[in-house]
């Protein structure tokens, strides 16, 4: 089931696309699926804004122009998925390590598109451990930092992100103010950023070809 709500998820986001646009295109498997569905589309948009090796590799494989961010300007939309979603379509994000770059290109985008399954709805966010991006040097700082928060943080060992820093993924948190933990992480010096995306959440959440909410 899970697939097929991918699946579906990543065919149902062709709807949001634009003749003629600019694509910001996240990262995962839900996206994997949307990548697929967007092929048929190549000669319809501009490019893509890719926000991982791994995604740049595959939108390649189709014929796909993927343009730099800096030469395109804001975006009309962002299509990505997520690991965790509440009710408000805030978000968890970076299980995949790409979360810096999928939160600039977020930003940078008028709408965001998240697309998922069934089992990535909660009703409060923190189950899927909270990753965290940070400075190499800074790992046990920010660890310990975290830690006086009431986190539990797991260095990822053997992962280095797309942009050279490590990941922290915090475990034991039940995340009922999303913005504000969201404000205070990247706060703490040598946290490149976190993957809480509440400040800036979805603006449309498809779970498999339904739209919630």
């Amino acid at each position: 089931m899970s697939q097929n709500e991918k699946r579906l998820a990543g065919e149902a986001a062709l709807r949001y696309v634009e003749k003629g646009a600019v694509i910001g295109v996240g990262t995962g498997s839900t996206v994997a699926f949307f990548i697929d569905a967007l092929a048929s589309m190549k000669n319809d948009i501009q490019g893509a804004v890719s926000s991982s090796e791994q995604s740049t590799r595959q939108l390649k494989s189709h014929g796909i122009d993927v343009l730099d961010l800096n030469a395109v300007g804001p975006l009309d939309i962002y299509i990505d998925g997520a690991d965790e979603c509440d009710p408000h379509k805030r978000l968890i994000k970076g299980g995949g390590a790409a979360l810096t770059r999928e939160k600039i290109i977020a930003s940078a985008s008028k709408t965001f598109v998240c697309i998922m399954d069934s089992s990535k709805q909660v009703d409060v966010l923190g189950t899927f451990p909270l990753p965290v991006e940070v400075i190499p040097m800074a790992r046990s700082h920010v660890a310990r930092e975290i830690s006086a928060m009431g986190g539990h943080p797991v260095w990822r060992d053997g992962v280095v992100t797309d942009n050279g820093n490590w990941i922290l993924d915090v475990h034991g948190w039940r995340i009922v103010d999303p913005v504000g933990t969201e404000n205070k992480l990247n706060q703490i010096v040598g946290v490149v950023t976190c993957g809480l995306f509440a400040a800036r959440p979805a603006d449309i959440v498809l779970v498999g070809d339904r739209v919630l909410g």
